[in-house]
């Protein structure tokens, strides 16, 4: 399905509750409250799906809001990765928490086991401006 989505789509739950599922397929509209209570919603049916968040980096750009929609984008290749790792791949990020060799790693593994290419790219920025900036970890550190 190609949608073009501008703002006046936005929010979507409002304006085009249509096109939004939870990450196992089930409809927007089939998340209630009754179907909580009832067991029927689980809770990989509250998580986001990458799709919605592709959608809103789409009405991000249509409004010019560039990196938002990146934002949204890196988002939605995210939602593959555990919480536990994308707690370490944050921590890992902080200036001098890691060495370049071990930011590579990570940005092998976001390419490689996830299909995360953009978020794989950022990581490999973020090591390339922290070698210039004298941010990657040292020797003892």
């Amino acid at each position: 399905m190609t949608t073009t989505l501008g703002p006046t789509d936005y929010p979507l739950s409002v304006q085009r509750p249509d096109l939004l599922r939870t990450p196992t397929g089930r409809p927007l509209a089939e998340v209630t409250m009754a179907a909580v209570v009832s067991g029927e919603i689980r809770n990989e049916d509250l998580r986001i799906s990458p799709e919605t968040l592709k959608l809103q980096g789409e009405i991000s750009d249509s409004v010019g809001r560039r990196q938002l929609a990146e934002n949204m984008r890196r988002a939605a290749e995210l939602t593959a990765v555990p919480d536990e790792e994308v707690l370490a791949i944050y921590n890992a990020l902080r200036p001098r928490a890691s060495s370049a060799a071990r930011l590579a790693e990570i940005a092998d593994r976001l390419e490689n086991d996830y299909a995360a290419a953009t978020c794989a790219a950022l990581v490999r920025e973020a090591a390339q401006v922290y070698a210039a900036r004298d941010l990657l970890a040292r020797e003892g550190d």
